[in-house]
């Protein structure tokens, strides 16, 4: 069996790891980086990037780059890109499929499964959508198992004392909070709670709404209109957050930001810390709830946990670390990296998983029992929500209920599933419509119709149905709505590895052009070094050779070469190593 990868999909960055004996090792993408932007753009003429060089054309190319696709998971949601429309579930999968490749390159072999994180507090719908997208990107998704879970397996396999732990995972889209006791060789959650809709993306935005309020008193502009300048705000007010992390002030300037009858208009502002804390307060506060019912729910008091771990890019806030000193009354650890934690824990679960981990180590022995973060419940009469299965109820699970009829002579009845906290379903989120035909004819309340449902390891939700008179067992189809079909996954993948011929081709292009701009270093450094040896004629040949090809390697961007430009860089770098060949050969004669 191959190895099984543990990829952390984040909102804003993505991350990969794979077991190396007895460690997670953090797989690099191309460039080095330990860590892939998530986001997604493509070009006018249809090219895709994907990671740095798609979060590095943004502000360029709004109405085509797609970033924060997490927060959209598990919903309806379509973002319409040269005409076509592209699924949550989709964007995902090219962000997975860079991992995937990033891993293969690294490995030099082929990989085919696994483990991908999720927050703690994603629905059903959610974690589904999360397997979708893996199996459109070409992968065996063996779990799915939930960040601060795998950031807890991570810091587990080296702190295995009996300790209880507090996980507070601040990513870029979502906040989670989790309780999980370390004991003998065993990792179990005790409770979970959360916000799928509060990270660094909001503290972002906060600071964007600042800078347009401000430079719309000063310059009588508003920014807001402009798409472009919203988007080089964004990515300065992200720039600004990190900062702030270290100094008391930064200094944010951005010229030529708008145009009026006047002239260009520059925006140019000074944010302290003081006044970022202040936009961001209420954001911050926002964790306070979830953390105090993770913990009540837990059962345990503050006082009681041995450990502290901040997960996720948005921890480094002073004032978020600060807030978790006030809501814990401890220091929080800093024993694990927050962008790489998850990914390690996932590729320690990829190593369980696979058998590859040797038997009696460690690693091998941990046991994960994790939790489901949301309570699961029935429709009944009046619209209120009947709960079948408690939230923080270790999974898997499987639970059942014996339902009945509400009608005389029913020969069928819609049964509503809902997961949430509220009284009331209105209030909670719909999983799906189940139908259940062939109902014997009888009496309202005769019927005897047991459900069950089960909560798998990854957190998914499964039903089938018994008619106890009759004991007929049948099958319950989910009708949820915003989950792909198999003819829409499988138009997915076959869309995808239409994509992967192109991408490859692609990767060719920006090759010949990386490959020229190399060689046109060396050359340079040859002829600073060695170029008075040469007859003047042949040094001017080479310099007037190099400067054609300098330019024709500046003149394309890597992530929009063409199959014309790189024909031409081909045939200018031929002319070079023409021209070049007594150069090499004094260069090579000196070194001798």
């Amino acid at each position: 069996m191959g190895k099984v990868i543990g990829i952390d999909l984040g909102t804003t960055n993505s991350c990969v790891a794979v077991m190396e004996g007895e460690a997670p090792v953090i797989i690099p993408n191309e460039t080095g980086g330990r860590t892939t932007p998530s986001v997604v753009a493509f070009t006018a003429k249809g090219e895709k990037l994907i990671g740095e060089a798609a979060r590095r054309q943004a502000a360029v190319n709004v109405d085509r780059t797609i970033s924060s696709i997490k927060r959209e998971m598990g919903t309806s949601s379509r973002k319409k890109i040269n005409g076509k429309d592209f699924s949550p579930q989709e964007i995902s999968a090219m962000i997975l499929k860079k991992m995937k490749e990033d891993a293969e390159a690294f490995l030099g072999d082929s990989v085919e499964e696994a483990v991908i994180t999720v927050p703690a507090y994603f629905n059903d719908a959610q974690r589904q959508a999360t397997k979708d997208a893996g199996r459109i990107a070409g992968l065996n998704v063996r779990r799915i198992i939930n960040e601060p879970t795998a950031a807890a397996l991570s810091y587990g396999l080296d702190n295995g004392a009996p300790q209880k732990i507090l996980v507070y995972d601040l990513g870029g889209g979502t906040f989670d909070v989790s309780v999980i006791e370390i004991g003998d060789n065993v990792i179990e959650v005790l409770a979970t709670a959360g916000d799928n809709h509060l990270g660094g993306d909001d503290f972002d935005e906060r600071i964007v709404d600042y800078l347009v309020k401000e430079f719309k008193k000063t310059e009588k502009v508003n920014l807001a209109k402009d798409v472009t300048a919203m988007q080089r705000l964004k990515e300065e007010a992200e720039k600004a957050k990190k900062e702030l992390s270290s100094v008391m002030t930064v200094n944010i300037n951005l010229p030529f930001i708008a145009m009026d009858r006047k002239g260009p208009k520059h925006l140019d502002l000074t944010l302290t810390r003081a006044k970022f804390e202040e936009l961001v307060y209420d954001l911050v506060e926002r964790t306070a709830e979830p953390v105090q019912s993770a913990l009540n729910d837990a059962g345990i008091s503050p006082s009681q946990l041995g450990k502290v771990l901040l997960v996720g890019g948005s921890t480094r806030v002073p004032a978020v670390q600060e807030k978790v000193r006030q809501l814990t009354g401890r220091e929080p650890s800093k024993n694990v990296n927050p962008d790489e934690c998850v990914a390690m824990g996932a590729a320690i679960q990829g190593g369980k998983l696979s058998g590859e981990l040797i038997e009696g180590s460690a690693a091998a022995q941990i046991l994960l029992m994790d939790v489901t973060p949301l309570s699961l419940s029935i429709e009944t009469v009046g619209g209120v929500a009947n709960r079948l299965i408690e939230r923080n109820t270790t999974i898997p699970t499987r639970q059942s209920k014996v339902f009945t009829t509400a009608g005389n002579f029913q020969t069928s009845v819609d049964i509503k599933v809902y997961q949430g906290e509220r009284r009331f379903t209105r209030d909670n989120k719909l999983l799906g419509n189940f139908k259940l035909d062939g109902i014997k004819r009888a009496m309202a309340g005769v019927p005897q119709i047991e459900v069950t449902f089960d909560i798998d390891a990854n957190g998914i939700v499964k039903v089938s149905a018994k008619d106890l008179a009759t004991g007929k067992q049948q099958e319950i189809t989910i009708t949820s709505s915003n989950n792909l079909s198999e003819e829409e996954i499988e138009r997915a993948r076959m869309e995808a590895a239409a994509f992967e011929q192109q991408d490859g081709r692609q990767q060719e292009l920006v090759a010949i052009r990386s490959d020229a701009e190399q060689y046109v270093n060396v050359v340079q450094n040859l002829l600073g070094a060695y170029g008075k040896q040469l007859d003047r004629k042949v040094r001017s040949q080479i310099k007037a050779d190099l400067a054609e090809l300098r330019k024709l390697v500046a003149k394309c961007k890597p992530e929009s070469i063409t199959d014309a430009e790189a024909g031409n860089i081909r045939t200018a770098r031929e002319k070079l190593e023409d021209s070049a060949k007594p150069l090499f050969e004094v260069g090579q004669n000196s070194f001798q």
